[in-house]
C-alpha cells in the first residue's frame, strides 16, 4: 500500500522533527496504526490517501466547524481528516491540478456533501495561467520555484477568486478556510475578503524564509489576518531544514471579533 500523507513545505529543504529519533518506516507505521480505527480513514487509505492526523489534536481542539473551504485541496489529506472529525460538515475543496484533483473525486465520489472545484483561488480571475509542477504535486505553486531544478513541469491552469466562487449563504457556521498554496497564500486571502467576514477559523501554512519568487512569508500573513480581527488559536508541527533552522509551521486563526475593513 502506498500511503500519501500530507506536505508542509518542498521536501528539498524540509524535514519533520523526529520527536522520538525514529525512522521515518517506524513513524509511518505509527501513524498507520492511528489512521486504521476510523472509518473513513480507512477508506481514505483504500484510496492511497493518508489523512492529515498530524492536525488531528488541534482541529479537535476547535470544537466544531460545519463547513470546510479546503483551498490547495491537494489529494484530499486535509479534506479527508475533517470529514473523520465532522462528518456532517460542508466542505468546498480547490484544486487546480488535473491529476491530485483526479484522485480527490475519487476519494469522494459517494460523499455528497463535498464540493471540487478544478481551479486555484487567487486575486484575479485569470485563464491559462501557468502552475510550476514540483517533484511531487504537493510542491507545486502559482510562483516558480527559486531553484529552477525544482520545477520538473508546468500545467495551465485557471484562477477564480473565492469570493466569486462561494457566498455567504453558502456557508454553514462555524466555518474554516484552510490554505496551503506553496506562497500564494496572502494572493488567496486577498481573494476573498468579503467570505473572510463569515470565517470564523483560518488554517494557514506560513513560511520563514522564501521558497518561491515573490512569495509573501510568514509576517505579511499574519498582519493581514490580524487586521481583519483574527487572533493565533494554535500553531501545528514546524518544519526544519537540515540544520535545524525553522523553515515553517501552520498557524490557526480565530475571528475573534468583528472589525471594519476596507476590501483592497
Amino acid at each position: 500500500m502506498t500511503i500519501a500523507s500530507s506536505k508542509v513545505l518542498p521536501a528539498r529543504t524540509s524535514t519533520r522533527p523526529n520527536r522520538a529519533g525514529l525512522p521515518n518506516r517506524v513513524r509511518q507505521l505509527r501513524k498507520l496504526l492511528h489512521l486504521l480505527p476510523t472509518p473513513q480513514f480507512r477508506h481514505g487509505l483504500r484510496h492511497g490517501v493518508a489523512a492529515s492526523i498530524e492536525h488531528l489534536t488541534l482541529m479537535h481542539g476547535v470544537g466544531h466547524v460545519a463547513t470546510l473551504i479546503d483551498v490547495g485541496a491537494n489529494i484530499g489529506q486535509f479534506s479527508l481528516l475533517m470529514r473523520g472529525l465532522y462528518p456532517k460538515a460542508l466542505i468546498y475543496a480547490f484544486e487546480p491540478l488535473s491529476r491530485p484533483a483526479g484522485r480527490f473525486r475519487r476519494l469522494f465520489a459517494d460523499d455528497r456533501r463535498t464540493t471540487l472545484y478544478n481551479c486555484a483561488i487567487g486575486p484575479e480571475p485569470t485563464s491559462g495561467i501557468t502552475m510550476y509542477v514540483g517533484h511531487s504535486d504537493d510542491g507545486s505553486s502559482l510562483l516558480p520555484n527559486r531553484q529552477a531544478s525544482e520545477n520538473v513541469g508546468t500545467e495551465q491552469v485557471e484562477v477564480c477568486r473565492l469570493d466569486d466562487m462561494l457566498s455567504v449563504t453558502d456557508l454553514a457556521r462555524p466555518a474554516m478556510l484552510k490554505l496551503d498554496v506553496q506562497g500564494y497564500e496572502l494572493l488567496a486571502l486577498q481573494s476573498c475578503n468579503t467570505l473572510l467576514k463569515a470565517i470564523d477559523f483560518v488554517f494557514v501554512e506560513v513560511a520563514f524564509d522564501s521558497f518561491y519568487v515573490d512569495q509573501a512569508l510568514a509576517d505579511d500573513v499574519v498582519q493581514f489576518l490580524l487586521a481583519r480581527g483574527f487572533s493565533f488559536a494554535g500553531v501545528g508541527d514546524p518544519v526544519f531544514d537540515e540544520r535545524g533552522k525553522c523553515m515553517g509551521t501552520d498557524f490557526l486563526f480565530h475571528c475573534r471579533k468583528q472589525v471594519s475593513w476596507r476590501d483592497d
